[in-house]
């Protein structure tokens, strides 16, 4: 069976780091578009660029064959050279002293990428991109808006 070959289009956006924040995320089909977004009241960047990526995912409905774009180094380096993994393997430590960030998403994301052939590819952020430009607007029109949602995986860790 021929797999379906999907193109997703990520960004993640945060009003002070952290603050709230929002994703936003393209997923285009031959000549099908999908957008997706949401928001959080209080995040990181680098969770939503996650978040992105994970909703986006997690929106296909049958095994595919996915080039993922993000402007962020962090989720695409992360996924492409096996940073992720690793910190999973080492029960979420970078190394013997820190541990990794975003243990929860990283996760999830993990899970998400196991159902699709996925390549990770790095674009240059607010160059001009339409797709790229696209998913930041989401984005950002998600972290203004109002009654956003809790980030838990996030807020939990910030108490105590």
């Amino acid at each position: 069976m021929t797999l379906r070959s999907v193109t997703i289009y990520t960004d993640g956006a945060c009003l002070g780091n952290p603050g709230p924040g929002g994703y936003g995320a393209i997923l285009v089909y031959g000549n099908r578009r999908k957008e997706l977004s949401g928001g959080f009241r209080m995040t990181t960047n680098n969770r939503m660029e996650i978040m992105a990526a994970i909703v986006a995912l997690e929106a296909l409905k049958q095994r595919c064959r996915v080039t993922l774009y993000s402007d962020s180094q962090y989720l695409v380096n992360a996924m492409r050279d096996g940073w992720a993994l690793r910190w999973r393997e080492n029960n979420w430590r970078r190394n013997k002293r820190e541990k990794a960030l975003n243990p929860d998403l990283w996760e999830r994301l993990l899970q998400a990428v196991a159902t699709c052939e996925v390549d990770f590819r790095w674009i240059r952020g607010h160059a001009g991109h339409p797709e790229n430009e696209r998913c930041d607007q989401l984005a950002m029109a998600a972290a203004n808006g109002i009654d956003l949602a809790v980030d838990r995986g996030y807020e939990s860790n910030q108490r105590g």
